[in-house]
């Protein structure tokens, strides 16, 4: 039987190389932690149905890009058509930490004429000796940008659900009070089909009704 979603969401994963992107990505979509994970060469793709409410599915196209500054030009292009992002920096690496201004910069150049809806990620909590940032300055930042903040363990399975969902449910709450709109030629937000279901004026707006994987 086909999935059955209401909307579909795109989101973007930005951050450093090596803060755990692709780790904390699989960890989500497939359940596992790979010891040793290869560099992610320009925009991976993976998905995965999400329940807000009951009954109430989402799906996410989740785009994982790379640090590296040479990839910067490929993973500009998926700014401008993703809704949501989560912004990743290493607990134990506060370069990572100072460059969070450097992407939010950098996306939001791109995203016009939309906005995206951020969260600012502190990953790899469970290396909590080695920690460089607090999480105090870390929720400063996160407030200053007006984002939540949530500490992850890819490895440890800490509040990577929870990161994806909280996201996840925000967006929702914006489109369903109409503050996002579903619009042509914009792949951020997609309506789903439900059978036999009749979607109140809340819930759906005109759009496409078909998933471009």
């Amino acid at each position: 039987m086909e999935t059955i979603w209401l909307y579909q969401f795109r989101l973007i994963v930005i951050g450093d190389s090596t803060v755990g992107k692709s780790c904390l990505i699989r960890r989500f979509t497939e359940g596992r932690f790979a010891q040793v994970s290869d560099p992610t060469v320009g925009v991976d793709f993976f998905s995965r149905l999400v329940e807000i409410e009951p009954g109430k599915r989402i799906k996410l196209q989740i785009w994982d890009t790379a640090g590296q500054e040479r990839f910067r030009s490929i993973t500009r292009a998926y700014y401008r058509n993703s809704v949501g992002g989560l912004l990743l920096f290493d607990i134990t690496n506060r370069r990572s930490f100072q460059n969070v201004h450097n992407w939010l910069e950098e996306a939001r150049s791109h995203v016009q004429p939309h906005s995206i809806v951020f969260l600012l990620v502190g990953h790899k909590c469970d290396l909590e000796a080695q920690r460089q940032v607090t999480q105090h300055e870390a929720e400063k930042l996160a407030g200053a940008y007006g984002m939540r903040y949530v500490e992850t363990s890819a490895r440890d399975a800490i509040n990577v659900e929870k990161a994806f969902v909280d996201l996840t449910r925000e967006i929702f709450e914006l489109v369903r009070d109409g503050d996002i709109k579903i619009q042509d030629g914009w792949e951020g937000v997609k309506s789903g089909f439900v059978p036999n279901t009749v979607h109140s004026s809340e819930e759906v707006t005109k759009g496409s009704r078909q998933c471009f994987c």
